[in-house]
């Protein structure tokens, strides 16, 4: 009998539980935004997330707006053993192709954490800003740091750039 209530919620076209934290704009699929949690003395916390373009123009992520003194897009890089943070004007989301912000390579930076630190189960609202998709609204969940997770740590980065 509990597939009952599934089953209707598709039948309506109803967001399921499965699909309750992806999102649509335009030909645009945002998948899984997350952060990881972060320890209390952290300046800044990473967002992760998969953008699926199932359209047949490309499109740019430009801008990430949450409430945060600043929010950037970053792209992790190590050149020479050394790892560095830059700033990037824009995501390009090719059609037909997904783009995957993820530890170690491009992330959504949320700067000026002042103590405040990103807590498990906490969500962060934000909205991303499509060049040609326009707007859409998404959460960010906040997970655990598994132990040997991947990425780098963003607790000393500063928020000069």
């Amino acid at each position: 009998m509990k597939l009952i209530p599934i089953l209707s919620a598709l039948a309506l076209g109803l967001p399921t539980l499965a699909a309750a934290h992806d999102f649509k704009v335009a030909d645009l699929e945002i998948h899984h935004p997350m952060a990881f949690e972060t320890p209390r003395a952290a300046k800044s916390g990473a967002g992760y997330l998969m953008i699926v373009n199932n359209g047949t123009t490309d499109d740019s992520l430009l801008a990430v707006r949450a409430d945060f003194p600043k929010v950037q897009l970053h792209l992790s890089e190590e050149k020479d053993g050394i790892a560095k943070m830059i700033h990037v004007d824009k995501i390009d989301i090719p059609a037909g192709q997904s783009v995957e912000l993820m530890p170690g390579g491009l992330h959504v930076m949320f700067m000026g954490l002042n103590g405040d630190p990103l807590e498990e189960g906490e969500e962060i609202k934000a909205t991303l800003v499509f060049e040609h998709a326009g707007e859409v609204d998404v959460v960010f969940n906040v997970e655990s740091r598994s132990e040997g997770a991947e990425g780098a740590d963003h607790s000393g980065h500063s928020d000069s750039n």
